[in-house]
């Protein structure tokens, strides 16, 4: 929107007696400079104006020369716009310029001149007609307004005209009645001292009226005077009704003035709003002594307390709007029967004659216009029921009968006119019923369902929207917002008892209900929204909450209010920008889970009185209800912000927790986090407005003792918890990125080995919190979602590779600056990892479950190393830089603290006798001559992970014909994985443990279920492709399609693998053993079983189930694992000899349906040729683990047999 005074000269700048006169009309904003030139020589006008105007087009006597006559109609092509002007009326096409339509300012005021000339003789003729205040001489009044240079008479001016120019409706008003001119000097203001207030100038005009003055304060002390005419209620009433009517549109007109020619409008709305409700009160108070000279004595006997509802009654009344009122009725204190009670029929007889008087003297049709619709719909009943009550009947109906939203129209009750002793009473009496109203069933969600309801119900037929009050993002949403607020969390907390919305808005960011910023957006919008609405009342004085369809009236009401609103290319733009902002921030914060669960709490539960609280604490399930109240008192006792924001979210945050698994342990929690990053703006902030932070939290500080422990060292992933998109792995590639970020970040320059070693172990501390970080977030993920092995295995795969790819990079540049000094270093590594002064490349290749992409929360690392010389450099040399970079991977990655990560190369040729790192070369060599079954086993999930991808690939394809052997898996061979598994049954299960409780070594755990896919693999994937993939559960499932599963088997040992890795995983997270012997071990404690049963997805109750679901489990599983591996019925016969590379044998899906389909096709095992190679391979394994356990030399030559061409 545009500021008028940026791109427009002023009028009365330098250069304007060198324009034309309609140049200075257009300038000043006109749209019809003809139809402007003809007024501004308007004789009315002209005589008002200085005499200099006069001279030019007018003659002495005031009115038009015959030779400016003749000028301006006989000259062939002229036009009015082209008459000449005087400093008079150049002067006053100055000031109507400021005006929001100069147009319509300079055809009122000519009008107006029009109008005083003729009312003045009248009035000086019958000054009783003149009201009080007011002028006898309009005509004297308005020349010196239009003259006079007077600091106050050019304020006056400016009033007049500002008011002029916004409303074609006082412009009547003041047509129509010219000895009001007065109501737009300074001095009769609305805020002037000595100036009477509205209350008294409005009773004073209708006591005046009807003939008899009354005591001013009769109303208030419970009489009204005697008011009553002595020439009857007819004439003197409408006398009454007039000039009540008068008075008000009086006071109106200096409201208006005041607003439209205030500083900052948008600021002055709050004000208007409050002076147009006392006017309101004035005008029912006034009405209420017209009504009762209506109705005659009988009114004496009957008090008549009107309470202002909705607008009113929050002191936020439009300047054109229906004011909603409620009528009660009692006897008066003053009345003839004291002693003799008045029946209540008596009573509600007078008082609906009264209440309908007082409607007709309002709202009813007369000589002078209605002042706006009286509504009482928000009666007990609404429109059927009775038109006035007794307090009594009031309260017996709101106790019994009313519905939520008629509490929510109680919150805006005020007493405003007639028996304030009575309306006090009513307002004592209902405000009870109000503060208590949302602990009624379905509260929250009945007063959401009625938002909904009126913005449906209230959308336009076609065209665009332009409701400013009922629409999406207008002031219903403000105010709706507020309201549920102030009545879920005002049954504790008195401050926020207050009718109006800006103050409940100041009153909610003042107890920390609402982020300062928020409540700052929200009050801003609100004002904004309003001033646009008054400013479309205001041109006709029409009831209206729309923006205005025609193209003139928004562009009055734009520069009306440029100076302030501006801010987009138009209105319209300005105007959606507001409702978007205001939509934003009423979803966010009307439909909070908070205020559903706040509500359903009693007061005591509120405030957190401490037997409320203690009760409450057992009752939800705390085992140390005193410890869990100190806890509470230690997070909201003091006066700061952050306890206050605390007192409310406890209440709720207790019950939350209370649905954990360990409440205890999870307020403790709390009450940690909230002391290590309560004072960040944004953590209580986030739990007050998030609709799902909050809960989730709790969920997760009751149910992970894991998780817990790292919230407080990662603040950020707290916020996590409000974005669903944040708990999912990353996508490829991005935590590389991070990693290689946070290395160029970092250089080695120490001095010295030790400070090179410092530097090299900060930087991998540095890359290891990363990996921690992601740790955290799969953490959240399965707390929230029941543990998704598959997921958490990706994020924390993901971060394992980029750690393990940062520590290379690092290793390796360490060891070069360590040997060739830090200008070896300086350039940084490039893109890649990889540095210029390297002599080899180097790769590392993740096995065991890290292969697999199959890791948890407390898996270590088995990797590989592997090198290969670059061009020029000598082997021996590489080797060493290769050996030195591998021993420092894994020494940096274990003294990382305090996440270090355990990297195990006990896999690695030779075990832990061999060197760290191999060449290619040297690794075909080895495989080709020396491997044994095991390490053929293993090498199913070797997976190249970090370091160079080229190297990491070729290695794949050097150990793929070995892995993957063409002629599977021979009876021997079968026979020794036997043996083995067999041997780790025993000897790995830590000791005192129930083997059927171990989630990995026991019977049906995941030893036996990998074990079972790894025979599968080693047996058949030479032949079938689905099967060589480092997953196991995508090896079992290539093992159903190509039907050497059942798919009954195969469920049962994919079901089985994904529910010991849930377990694991759960154990780890609920109890927070990473490591140990029972890390892996079902839980016996019942406080430990209900942690894991929950975790997976056992609801509150059933956590017991836990360990009949698992043994049931592990049953089945051991049958089918027994039938792979153990049975003898179905042998994994192959070729005696180590199979060498050749084409793939048709699929195994053409193997007769009878036969047992984990069994291998394949050479006899009785063969002379199958139990010589059988001997060979079992004398060499035993020799070789003989040498792993003996620690011995490297065991003898094998003759040359192997899978590759050059074995």
């Amino acid at each position: 929107m545009r500021d008028q005074s940026d791109n427009r000269p002023p009028v009365g700048a330098p250069s304007r007696h060198s324009s034309s006169p309609r140049t200075l009309l257009l300038r000043a904003g006109f749209q019809n400079a003809t139809r402007a030139g003809a007024l501004l020589s308007d004789p009315a006008l002209l005589a008002l104006l200085p005499a200099d105007d006069e001279t030019d087009d007018v003659g002495s006597s005031g009115t038009v020369s015959a030779r400016s006559r003749a000028d301006r109609s006989g000259r062939p092509g002229s036009r009015p716009g082209d008459v000449r002007l005087g400093p008079g009326r150049e002067e006053l096409i100055e000031a109507l310029a400021l005006t929001a339509d100069p147009d319509m300012a300079l055809l009122s005021l000519v009008r107006l001149t029009e109008a005083v000339t003729a009312s003045e003789s009248r009035l000086r003729a019958s000054p009783e007609e003149v009201d009080p205040g007011c002028t006898r001489a309009p005509a004297a009044l308005l020349r010196s307004i239009l003259t006079e240079h007077a600091a106050e008479t050019r304020e006056h001016r400016q009033r007049l005209l500002a008011v002029l120019g916004a409303s074609q409706a006082l412009g009547d008003f003041l047509v129509a009645h010219p000895e009001h001119l007065t109501a737009l000097a300074p001095a009769r203001a609305w805020d002037v001292p000595f100036e009477p207030d509205a209350r008294e100038a409005l009773r004073r005009a209708v006591q005046d009226s009807l003939g008899k003055a009354g005591s001013s304060d009769a109303e208030a002390s419970g009489s009204d005077g005697d008011t009553r005419a002595p020439d009857g209620p007819g004439p003197a009433v409408n006398r009454a009704t007039a000039a009540l009517r008068r008075a008000y549109r009086d006071r109106l007109t200096a409201i208006v003035a005041d607003d439209l020619t205030s500083a900052d409008p948008i600021e002055h709305v709050p004000t208007v709003c409050h002076r147009m409700a006392e006017l309101a009160d004035a005008a029912l108070d006034a009405a209420l002594l017209v009504a009762r000279a209506a109705v005659g004595p009988q009114a004496d006997e009957v008090a008549l307390a009107v309470i202002a509802m909705g607008k009113t009654g929050a002191y936020e009344l439009n300047y054109i709007s229906d004011v909603d009122v409620v009528y009660v009725v009692g006897q008066a204190q003053h009345s003839q029967t004291v002693g003799e009670p008045l029946s209540e029929e008596f009573l509600v007889d007078v008082g609906t004659r009264l209440a309908t008087e007082l409607a007709h003297v309002v709202s009813a049709t007369a000589p002078e216009p209605p002042l706006w619709p009286l509504d009482t719909a928000l009666r007990p009943e609404g429109k059927d029921g009775a038109l006035v009550r007794t307090l009594d009947s009031h309260l017996a109906y709101y106790r019994r009968w009313a519905a939520s939203w008629e509490f929510q129209a109680l919150l805006k009750a005020r007493a405003c006119a007639g028996d304030m002793a009575l309306g006090a009473r009513y307002e004592q009496g209902v405000a009870p019923f109000v503060w208590e109203a949302s602990r009624r069933e379905n509260f929250v969600e009945d007063a959401r369902a009625m938002r909904r309801r009126v913005e449906k119900e209230s959308v336009p037929r076609g065209g665009m929207d332009r409701r400013i009050k009922l629409g999406p993002g207008g002031l219903r949403d403000v105010e709706f917002t507020v309201q549920l607020l102030q009545l879920v969390h005002g049954r504790s907390d008195e401050s926020l008892r207050v009718r109006g919305t800006l103050e409940a808005l100041d009153a909610l960011s003042a107890g920390g209900y609402v982020s300062r910023a928020d409540a700052a957006a929200m009050s801003s919008c609100y004002k904004a929204l309003r001033l646009l609405e008054h400013r479309s009342q205001l041109f006709r004085l029409r009831r209206t909450h729309n923006l205005p369809q025609r193209e003139e009236n928004l562009r009055r009401i734009e520069r009306g209010v440029s100076t302030c609103l501006g801010r987009g290319d138009s209105l319209w733009d300005d105007f959606k920008e507001l409702r978007r902002r205001v939509r934003a921030l009423h979803q966010e914060i009307y439909y909070r889970p908070l205020l559903s669960f706040a509500a359903t709490l009693s007061a005591d539960e509120m405030a957190l009185s401490p037997q409320a609280a203690r009760e409450r604490l057992a009752a939800v399930g705390y085992t140390d209800p005193d410890g869990a109240l100190r806890h509470i008192q230690a997070l909201t006792e003091g006066v700061s912000r952050r306890a206050a924001i605390q007192r409310q979210l406890l209440p709720v945050i207790i019950g939350w927790i209370g649905e954990g698994a360990d409440p205890d342990f999870g307020l403790l929690s709390f009450r940690r986090l909230s002391e290590a990053i309560g004072g960040s703006h944004w953590y209580l902030a986030m739990l007050r407005d998030s609709p799902v932070a909050a809960r989730r939290l709790c969920q997760v500080l009751s149910s992970a003792h894991w998780a817990t422990e790292r919230l407080a060292e990662f603040p950020e992933s707290i916020a996590w918890l409000d974005d669903n998109a944040e708990l999912e792995p990353r996508r490829p590639g991005a935590l590389a990125e991070e990693i290689a970020a946070i290395l160029r970040r970092r250089s080695l320059s120490g001095p010295d080995d030790s400070a090179l070693a410092e530097q090299a172990l900060e930087a991998v501390q540095a890359i290891l919190r990363v990996r921690a970080r992601e740790e955290v977030r799969a953490s959240l993920a399965d707390c929230l979602d029941a543990i998704d092995p598959e997921r958490t295995a990706s994020i924390l795969t993901d971060a394992t590779d980029a750690v393990l790819g940062g520590a290379l990079t690092i290793a390796t540049g360490l060891v070069i600056a360590q040997r060739d000094g830090i200008k070896a270093v300086a350039t940084g590594p490039d893109a890649d990892g990889r540095w210029q002064a390297a002599l080899a490349s180097h790769a590392v290749v993740a096995m065991g479950r890290l292969g697999g992409r199959e890791i948890g929360y407390a898996s270590d690392a088995d990797v590989l190393f592997v090198h290969e010389s670059r061009d020029g450099a000598d082997d021996a040399a590489a080797a060493q830089e290769a050996e030195a970079v591998a021993k420092q991977v894994v020494g940096l990655l274990a003294s990382a603290r305090p996440h270090p990560l355990e990297v195990d190369s006990d896999l690695r040729p030779e075990g832990r006798q061999g060197v760290m790192s191999r060449s290619l070369a040297a690794y075909g060599e080895y495989y080709g001559r020396w491997s044994a079954l095991w390490e053929r086993q293993a090498l199913l999930r070797a997976r190249a992970c970090a370091g160079d991808g080229d190297l990491g690939r070729r290695f794949e394809e050097l150990i793929n014909p070995l892995r993957w052997a063409e002629g599977g898996l021979s009876t021997q061979d079968l026979r020794e994985i036997r043996r083995i598994k067999a041997r780790v049954e025993t000897e790995r299960l830590p000791r005192g443990i129930d083997p059927a409780r171990h989630l990995k070594l026991g019977p049906g755990g995941l030893s036996d279920v990998e074990w079972s896919a790894q025979v599968l693999q080693l047996a058949h994937a030479g032949r079938i492709a689905g099967l060589r993939t480092t997953s196991t559960i995508g090896a079992l499932q290539a093992a159903v399609q190509a039907g050497l599963l059942s798919a009954d088997d195969g469920g049962v040992l994919v079901a089985a693998w994904i529910l010991a890795s849930r377990l694991r995983s759960a154990i780890v997270l609920g109890t927070g053993r990473a490591s140990g012997p029972r890390a892996q071990v079902l839980p016996v404690q019942i406080r430990e079983i209900r942690l894991v049963g929950r975790l997976v997805g056992l609801g509150s109750g059933r956590e017991r189930e836990l360990e009949d679901l698992y043994r049931r489990s592990a049953r089945h599983t051991r049958a089918v694992v027994e039938r792979i591996v153990f049975s003898d019925g179905g042998t994994h016969d192959s070729p005696p000899s180590v199979p060498t590379p050749s084409a793939p044998t048709p699929s195994a899906s053409s193997a007769s349906p009878g036969r047992d389909r984990s069994s291998a096709a394949g050479h006899p095992a009785g063969s002379a040729k199958g139990r010589g190679e059988q001997a060979r391979r079992t004398s060499s394994a035993a020799k070789f683990s003989r040498t792993r356990r003996s620690g011995g030399a490297r065991p003898s030559r094998r003759p040359s047999a192997g899978p590759y061409p050059w074995s």
